[in-house]
C-alpha cells in the first residue's frame, strides 16, 4: 500500500516536461558528450547557444530606448557570445567552463567564470545593470549648454570693402611716396 501512494505522490510530482526544457536538456547532454571528443569547437558553439537562449528572458526585459547591447554568436577560430562591444563570454581551455569577459583599456579582465549557465546569466543580468546604472549617470550628468543672449554686433566691413579700403590705403602711400620724390629731386 505505501508503494502505491509513492507511486501516486511520485507521479504528482512529476510535471510533463516542456519540449522547450526537453531540447535544452538534450543540447546540454550532446554539448557534453561531443566537449569529451573529438569536435571540441562544435561542443563551444552549441554550448554558447544554450546561453544565448536562456538570456533572452534577460534580454526581453532592455528598455527599448536603450541600444548599449548587442548581442550575437561570433563563429571565428575562438567563437563567442557577444554582450556589448566589450563585454563577451568565451568557453575556457577546458571547453566546458563559461568565461564572461570585458575588454577595458588596460586589458581583459574577467568577470565571471562558471560551468552552470545559470551563474553565468546572473553575472551577466548584474553586469547589464551595472551598465545601465552608468548610461543613466551618464545622461543626467550632461547638463545641457546654457543659452547665451544674442548680442547685437557692429556691422563690419565685407571682404569687398576691406578690398576697397585696401586699395585707397595703397594708391595714397604711392602718391606720397611719388611726392616724396618729387621734392626730393628739386
Amino acid at each position: 500500500m505505501a508503494d502505491a501512494q509513492n507511486k501516486i505522490i511520485g507521479a504528482e510530482q512529476a510535471r510533463p516536461m516542456r519540449l522547450r526544457d526537453a531540447l535544452r536538456q538534450a543540447r546540454i547532454e550532446a554539448a557534453d558528450r561531443t566537449g569529451v571528443v573529438v569536435d571540441l569547437r562544435d561542443a563551444e558553439i552549441a554550448r554558447l547557444e544554450i546561453l544565448n537562449e536562456a538570456l533572452d528572458p534577460l534580454f526581453a526585459e532592455i528598455p527599448d530606448g536603450v541600444d548599449l547591447f548587442d548581442r550575437g554568436l561570433s563563429q571565428g577560430d575562438t567563437p563567442r557570445l557577444w554582450i556589448d562591444v566589450v563585454a563577451h563570454v568565451m568557453m575556457g581551455r577546458d571547453k566546458r567552463i563559461y568565461r564572461f569577459v570585458q575588454d577595458t583599456r588596460f586589458g581583459r579582465i574577467v568577470i565571471a567564470e562558471s560551468h552552470d549557465a545559470a551563474a553565468m546569466v546572473d553575472a551577466i543580468t548584474d553586469y547589464i545593470a551595472r551598465r545601465l546604472i552608468e548610461r543613466e549617470h551618464a545622461l543626467t550628468a550632461a547638463t545641457p549648454v546654457p543659452m547665451q543672449p544674442a548680442v547685437a554686433e557692429k556691422p563690419r566691413l565685407g571682404g569687398i570693402g576691406i578690398f576697397v579700403l585696401g586699395f585707397i590705403a595703397g594708391a595714397l602711400a604711392l602718391f606720397a611716396l611719388a611726392l616724396f620724390a618729387a621734392l626730393r629731386q628739386v
